[in-house]
């Protein structure tokens, strides 16, 4: 048994650790919220983009959104571990902040890979939606979005539309048109007409840039909550020490 001027040493040094901790498990709930709106935002601004690049719709947002409820849940429970100081409860949080840390890593180095990669998949993928396109399709529903919402048209520029099944038939979609009441059926069905009253720049750049730097955003945060984790895994690994050292010392 410690004398009681020792353990008076260390309680000072407890609360002062109980109170770092509390303070952090306050703010990793409040990433948890971040991710949260950042996933609800990726699904809603995203999801046309991300239809191109694969048929199916992806889950990103959705894990996005997953972590961040995780997240919240545990920035409670770090609270809850803190102000109990049970040392097994705040080896389990500690283990948590890793798996975070771990996951959100691996997420924020795919996310800057990936931006690389965009604009060779972003035109491949957007040169075959054209060709398919049909006005029905879900790709082609994306690819109506994209050119009304970018005011853009093609591909590269208006012209890519000329190459298409869909417009020996039916000639430029409306979704290119700069005003869609001056685009009359005539005009969109001859390229030189056209060229008046459809957007004449091509999607593929307005496409590419702006996921970069969406993906950028996200990777960004993915990077910072994650490092900001250590600080999280550090104290709730020296609060148990010292907590389990008290109880012993007092025995």
């Amino acid at each position: 048994m410690s004398s009681p001027s020792r353990r008076l040493q260390t309680k000072p040094v407890i609360t002062c650790l109980k109170t770092f901790l509390i303070s952090y498990s306050l703010i990793f709930w409040f990433t948890g919220v971040i991710l949260l709106a950042v996933g609800v935002w990726g699904k809603v601004s995203l999801e046309g983009y991300f239809s191109l690049v694969t048929d199916q719709s992806t889950n990103a947002p959705y894990v996005l959104i997953g972590t961040g409820a995780i997240i919240v849940i545990f920035g409670l429970f770090g609270c809850f571990a803190t102000c109990r100081g049970s040392p097994w409860m705040l080896k389990l949080y500690a283990m948590f902040l890793s798996l975070v840390f771990l996951s959100e890593l691996v997420a924020g180095i795919s996310g800057f890979l990936f931006r690389h990669e965009i604009k060779a998949v972003v035109t491949n993928k957007y040169g075959e939606a054209l060709e398919n396109y049909n006005a029905s399709s879900r790709q082609s529903s994306a690819v109506d979005n994209i050119q009304f919402n970018l005011k853009c048209c093609g591909a590269t520029n208006f012209t890519d539309w000329e190459k298409t099944k869909y417009f020996l038939q039916a000639g430029i979609p409306k979704s290119c048109c700069i005003q869609v009441d001056q685009c009359s059926s005539d005009a969109l069905k001859n390229i030189t007409m056209a060229e008046k009253v459809v957007h004449n720049k091509g999607c593929i750049n307005f496409i590419t840039n702006l996921m970069e730097s969406n993906l950028g955003v996200i990777a960004g945060i993915s990077f910072g909550i994650a490092f900001f984790q250590l600080i999280g895994i550090f104290l709730a690994c020296c609060l148990s020490r010292y907590i389990t050292n008290n109880q012993y010392e007092m025995v």
